[in-house]
């Protein structure tokens, strides 16, 4: 079996499952109850809280705990319209963000808010001069993802950045689920972004886990209110076996990180020259974008299709965002990219991780070349 639909959910490797099992088993107490075995479980709660914030370089007090990327874009984006509605109602987004965003910039308008959508050029990248000419006078929020999970664009966060150091009170909020362990992100105490959304099944941890980073000082309404947990931010009991796996995980992940980003950056490159001499492929991702993402179309063929005749080979791929696949809804990142829906509608995504390697992706072209054989005179 290659699994390459990375981007959609990662392998649990083995040594998280096992702190997983270990915590679960043997360190069950509440962190909130004062008992011994409560000290026990917060104990380990800080101390997977102090690590995540040591490896991406953060302050421990920034690191908030959540169930999902989904619940962090989420708390991110109405958390901060809740708070500084008075101040303002506009915000500003892409049309390429993850259904997390849109649909909570989605639900936020129905209740009075106004929201600017940035256009994106042909290969999926937003302009800095874009969002400095959307900013108005009761502009509260800016929310751009860092790596789209379709195609595989990298933002200029750090442009845009820049553009947002003259505004000071304005919220920057980045949805970094597609990005950590990827591509550079800066989130030191001179970084302008406020607020970033992770989650832990992206890198080998276990789904129900991730966190939002909330930089010192600012300031966000709760999504969640009930116990307290988390400073009063984020109520409900903490997940601390998956949340202890989480920061093992993430450990993991940053060791050799460079040497594991040059290994997916040249499965990626190869798959993209090989595909390029196939007259009836489209690609949509380049060597620009990120080290793990593929996305291309074989023109004629639904990518569902493409999808299940893989699977045959035994090779799971997806067709771009696991979010819409089942509801067999276009890309809107592709239509935002102005690619004509014909072709969007054959779109996959090819997503990769460190333990790919490059024998999978030449088993994948063989697999490709008995497709391509079988579709090519369709018109």
């Amino acid at each position: 079996m290659i699994y390459f639909d990375n981007s959609a959910t990662t392998q649990v490797e083995d040594s998280v499952l096992e702190t997983f099992m270990k915590v679960s088993q043997k360190m069950n107490g509440n962190p909130s109850s004062l008992h011994k075995l409560g000290d026990v479980a917060d104990g380990l709660l800080q101390q997977s809280r102090k690590q995540i914030a040591s490896i991406i370089g953060v302050q421990e007090s920034e690191i908030y705990f959540t169930s999902s990327g989904t619940e962090g874009d989420n708390w991110a984006i109405k958390g901060t319209a809740i708070e500084k509605m008075r101040y303002g109602k506009h915000l500003i987004t892409t049309m390429i963000e993850h259904p997390a965003v849109k649909e909570s910039m989605a639900q936020l308008e129905q209740l009075g808010f106004e929201v600017t959508y940035l256009p994106v050029n042909e290969e999926g990248i937003i302009s800095a001069a874009d969002v400095k000419s959307a900013i108005r006078p009761d502009t509260i929020l800016v929310s751009i993802m860092a790596v789209n999970n379709e195609v595989g664009s990298v933002q200029p966060i750090e442009e845009v950045g820049e553009v947002l150091r003259e505004y000071p009170s304005i919220h920057f909020h980045v949805d970094a689920v597609q990005a950590i362990g990827k591509v550079p992100l800066d989130l030191s105490s001179s970084s302008r972004i406020d607020l970033a959304t992770f989650s832990g099944h992206k890198f080998h941890g276990l789904k129900g886990t991730g966190f939002l980073y909330i930089k010192r000082g600012r300031i966000i309404a709760p999504l969640l209110n009930g116990g307290g947990q988390e400073k009063g931010r984020r109520s409900g009991t903490e997940n601390v076996a998956g949340i202890a796996a989480m920061a093992r995980a993430l450990r993991l992940l940053f060791d050799q990180k460079e040497q594991k980003i040059a290994a997916q950056k040249q499965i990626r490159d190869y798959m993209i020259d090989e595909l390029e001499k196939y007259s009836k492929v489209q690609l949509f991702s380049t060597k620009n974008g990120a080290p793990h993402i593929v996305c291309f179309a074989l023109t004629g063929i639904r990518g569902e299709v493409s999808v299940h005749a893989f699977e045959k080979e035994e090779i799971f791929i997806s067709t771009t965002s696991a979010c819409s696949s089942r509801n067999k809804t276009s890309s809107s990142t592709l239509a935002a990219m102005n690619v004509p829906n014909k072709i969007a509608t054959g779109a996959v995504r090819v997503s990769l991780t460190d333990t790919n390697t490059k024998e999978e992706a030449q088993q994948f072209l063989r697999s490709f070349e008995k497709l391509y054989e079988n579709f090519k005179n369709i018109k």
